[in-house]
């Protein structure tokens, strides 16, 4: 469960609020409040750990300067948010438009950021409500949500709920909604040569490596 701490921060109080907090506790600034991140489960990082290793492999067929960092902001242009992605792909050429890039490891501009992926925890309704959104509004050109715990509402993932990947991609403005489920083998605009299924990835393993 979240814990707001506060209201009102403007990002640059957010910024100054990271710098004397320790390294193990994640803070995010959800519309001004500050709100300290669940600490994720090992099912989460094992997810986590997977699919960066896939999408690292494949920027580096594909002679993508991609690179997937450890902890970098986004912030949504022009409002009291800053998120930390699950898994954020960096377009590392685009790093030099970006003001907060080189003192504060921020990035605001939708060509920095051709993916970004949440692992649903918790705090379920930020991935699929409040950062949707928000990331839909930067034009982010992909927006992955992985639901491995079918933890989204039945209204988002259907009756009876069952372990959702939801894959939205920006068409003119807007977020194109896909969802994949157990067996299906997933689509993603950018990677389009991924063959992978949607249970794999919940099960954070491929079945070339079983």
């Amino acid at each position: 469960m979240t814990q707001s701490l506060q209201k009102l921060f403007t990002f640059e109080d957010f910024l100054k609020f990271l710098e004397e907090q320790p390294e193990n506790i994640r803070y995010e600034l959800h519309d001004g409040d500050i709100i300290q991140m669940p600490q994720p489960v090992g099912e989460h990082e094992e997810i986590v750990i997977f699919l960066a290793g896939i999408l690292f492999l494949e920027c580096a067929r594909l002679k993508l300067r991609y690179g997937i960092p450890k902890t970098v902001l986004v912030q949504p242009e022009n409002k009291p948010s800053g998120y930390y992605p699950d898994i954020l792909l960096l377009n590392l050429p685009n790093l030099g438009n970006e003001p907060l890039w080189k003192k504060e490891s921020t990035v605001s501009k939708s060509a920095s950021i051709p993916l970004v992926i949440e692992v649903v925890s918790t705090n379920w309704r930020d991935d699929y409500h409040k950062k949707f959104a928000d990331y839909e509004e930067m034009g982010i050109p992909e927006y992955w949500i992985v639901d491995y715990a079918a933890l989204g509402s039945k209204e988002i993932i259907g009756n009876p709920k069952q372990p959702t990947l939801t894959i939205c991609s920006l068409d003119e403005g807007e977020y194109r909604v896909s969802k994949f489920r157990a067996s299906d083998r997933i689509y993603s605009p950018i990677f389009p040569d991924l063959n992978l299924t949607a249970g794999e990835i919940f099960q954070g393993r491929s079945n070339f490596n079983t």
